[in-house]
């Protein structure tokens, strides 16, 4: 197959841009060749659990010394911990799974997957291929079921094709945008017998990834840019997948303008930059969501205008002309025309706007930003991120979230679960690195923390990774951790435990009169939620949870403890530590923009709203 070529990133693999090993032709059964098809694309973990129909696959697999398998305790780990590998590495993540429940319970993270554009190959066995749409025991179409959800999917039902396809769905899941592809053997394919064949040859016509972007695009999005006034670079998890950061700071600092990095890009420009104004959204930065909404210009790389972002779409950025560069032909003009569509890798647009730019300047034209910064700054002195201190004698969790970063530093990799902790760690956690921060963006998938920094630490094992949980995620997937455990993957796992689903309670809070229906986690339904019960009715107890599957429990309930248990959990490196950090529950996530309102209508913290003092507000 052909596309246009690009320099080797991270993500690359050998079915992708290189021929595997020298061609080699033996006899050998279908699973022996899954084996040996995984080794030659230079996979060397699989997270998965054996059934019935994968079976066959497992046999070869205890012989391979290429490709270390870690046996999970539930399918949904193995793929969030496939898609964990692949955030921190740069490189395809593997699952593997049984036919029926076990191929379904792999549907959650492939969906997290596809939505927040991570390469994962999930390799699942069905039932044999006689008895494919007969109902038969543990039998699931999971090709039907996860067809809108996947870059691609493959039925395998001949032996002979296995090598073949799993080169295709390792270069598919890793170029282009990436995604999750899925690999269904049936049983019998597995078992038979087959001439094993590599290298492949591979034959994908309609498959061509456009990474190279048209030169005209590149000129005029470069004089818009040097012609504005009041330019942002609202940057998108597309630039951190390109591995474009440095290009990135070369553009941002050759041209001044301001950079807004969205929640999945978080990383790809340092926190600590002067020009970054954070990050934008539902609860990003007051400078980040004004700035786009002031704009006269959204340079837009990488990022899809979700509704996180945007707001309310018929108001967002209203003043602004849009250049939108995406490797994604289809997220372009899906929800906001761009004035300058170009499609094409991150790093390759960039690299290319940076000489388009440098032209214009050696032109003449260049445009002056000195009065779009005053008011910049000015709004980032006047509405800086914070938080009220938390009750006398209580830990706050953004305190307990901000030490952290602060003590265990940049060079780490974090790992959200979903809700207020999340938000809270990409606000209070100061990243300076692409690749250190993990969370589920698109699909708000709670429970995948703990599986996803197992995966990252399996692939980084250096590397610490912390797991930034919640009470309410952490009980999802929490049996994870015998896997870390038994296996070496010494996470850290801070959980901060306000005894309740705490987004669901903060919405309760403001839009539902205080009424906190069912989002109280360690009381019974006669509690009414107001107050927290007491400490001796926490259910369960995490620390005892914790020792009980192989790990370090710890516990913090007091300011003055802080610190010394977060480096006494980073001390501890022989096996995985989880620390029950017992926040107040009443905090909240500022600044906020309700669902379905204007950007504009941003409020700093509750009743606080911004005065830009301008006659645009």
């Amino acid at each position: 197959m052909t596309e246009h070529a690009a320099s080797p990133r991270r993500g690359d693999t050998p079915a992708a841009h290189a021929p595997g090993p020298q061609t080699t032709v033996e006899t050998m059964t279908g699973a022996q060749s899954l084996i040996r098809s995984l080794e030659a694309v230079g996979a060397d973990t699989v997270f998965g659990i054996p059934g019935g129909a994968i079976l066959p696959a497992y046999d070869p697999l205890m012989d391979s010394t290429k490709v270390r398998h870690i046996l999970v305790r539930h399918e949904q780990g193995a793929g969030h911990a496939a898609t964990g590998y692949a955030q921190a590495t740069g490189r395809v993540g593997v699952c593997m799974a049984t036919s029926g429940p076990g191929a379904t319970n792999l549907v959650t993270p492939i969906a997290d997957a596809y939505m927040d554009s991570v390469p994962i190959v999930a390799i699942t066995g069905q039932v044999a291929s006689k008895a494919i749409g007969t109902d038969a025991f543990q039998e699931a179409d999971i090709c039907g079921i996860t067809m809108p959800i996947t870059k691609h999917n493959f039925l395998v039902t001949d032996a002979a094709e296995i090598p073949r396809v799993i080169a295709e769905a390792f270069h598919i899941a890793a170029t282009g945008r990436p995604g999750p592809v899925l690999v269904d053997i049936a049983k019998d394919a597995l078992q038979s017998t087959t001439v094993f064949r590599w290298p492949v040859e591979t034959s994908l016509p309609g498959y061509r990834p456009v990474t190279k972007p048209h030169a005209k695009q590149i000129r005029e999005a470069a004089k818009l840019l040097v012609s504005a006034k009041k330019p942002v670079l609202y940057v998108g998890g597309g630039v951190l997948k390109a591995q474009a950061s440095a290009e990135l700071r070369i553009l941002a600092e050759l041209t001044g303008a301001p950079v807004v990095t969205t929640l999945m890009a978080i990383g790809v420009f340092p926190d600590s930059h002067p020009q970054h104004l954070g990050m934008p959204g539902m609860h990003g930065s007051v400078p980040a969501v004004t700035a786009l909404q002031k704009a006269d210009l959204l340079f837009t790389l990488g990022a899809r205008f979700d509704d996180r972002v945007t707001g309310k779409l018929d108001s967002f950025a209203p003043y602004a002309k849009v250049v939108h560069a995406d490797i994604d032909p289809a997220e372009i003009g899906k929800n906001r025309p761009a004035d300058v569509p170009i499609v094409g890798d991150a790093r390759e647009v960039l690299a290319d706007l940076i000489v388009a730019v440098q032209a214009e300047y050696d032109a003449g034209h260049r445009s002056d930003y000195a009065d779009w910064w005053t008011k910049l700054n000015d709004w980032k002195k006047t509405y800086p991120l914070g938080y009220e201190p938390a009750p006398a004698g209580e830990l706050s969790p953004q305190q307990v979230i901000e030490r952290i970063g602060q003590l265990v530093g940049p060079e780490a990799i974090y790992a959200a679960g979903v809700g207020q902790h999340q938000m809270w760690a990409s606000q209070f956690i100061a990243f300076e690195k692409p690749a250190t921060w993990l969370n589920s963006g698109g699909a708000g998938t709670m429970g995948y923390a703990v599986p996803a920094a197992m995966g990252a630490k399996a692939g980084m094992p250096d590397t610490p990774v912390w797991a930034i949980d919640g009470d309410g995620c952490f009980q999802m997937t929490n049996q994870e951790l015998v896997t870390c455990a038994l296996n070496n993957i010494p996470i850290k796992v801070a959980v901060i435990n306000n005894g309740s689903l705490g987004m669901v309670r903060q919405w309760q809070t403001l839009f539902y009169n205080q009424r906190y229906s069912n989002t109280v986690l360690h009381a019974g339904p006669d509690h009414d939620g107001k107050e927290p019960p007491a400490q001796g009715t926490r259910i369960p107890d995490f620390v005892l949870l914790s020792e009980a599957m192989g790990c370090v429990g710890l516990r913090c309930e007091r300011p003055e403890d802080l610190d010394a248990v977060i480096k006494q959990a980073m001390e501890i490196n022989d096996r995985p530590v989880v620390i029950d950090f017992i926040v107040h529950q009443d905090a909240m996530v500022w600044p906020m923009v309700a669902a379905g309102t204007s950007n504009d209508e941003i409020l700093a913290a509750r009743d606080v709203r911004p005065d830009f003092g301008d006659d645009l507000d």
